[in-house]
């Protein structure tokens, strides 16, 4: 007799367990991350130097010897104008201060400009001005945008 009362209380209930899962929220938080991802900028040419934005105070001078400071503190060296030459990298300070000894001894009456990106060390860019100052450089300047 029980258990035909338990077995009729059962049969009432007809609502079957749902075992789906409801994706529609998800759809939702999907939606919003791929929109946030879009709208976040991609990755910058990592040859690129972002360079910091100033007023522009004088012109470039045409000819002149270009360092330029990567973020990862890559260094290279190059001189720009008429008797341009294609950027060379160097693996550290001491050579790069060795090619730019060369660069002075060929024209020394060429400036240097500094290039560093704006997330590179404060320290770099002002060793190497220091560097160029000794070896008799005068006019040396920093690239902005």
């Amino acid at each position: 007799m029980g258990s035909s009362s338990s077995g009729g209380m059962r049969s009432g209930r007809t609502r079957k367990l749902k075992s789906e899962i409801n994706v529609v929220p998800y759809i939702d938080v999907m939606l919003v991350l791929l929109i946030i991802f879009m709208v976040m900028p991609s990755a910058n040419d990592p040859s690129v130097v972002d360079l910091p934005k100033a007023e522009k105070s004088t012109k470039p001078p045409s000819d002149y010897v270009q360092i330029v400071i990567k973020p990862n503190g890559a260094l290279s060296i190059g001189v720009k104008g008429k008797d341009e030459d294609a950027p060379e990298t160097a693996p550290n300070r001491d050579a790069l201060v060795k090619k730019l000894r060369a660069i002075h001894n060929d024209h020394p009456d060429y400036p240097v400009l500094i290039a560093g990106d704006k997330e590179s060390k404060y320290d770099d860019v002002i060793q190497l001005i220091s560097e160029a100052k000794k070896m008799g450089i005068n006019r040396v300047g920093l690239s902005t945008k």
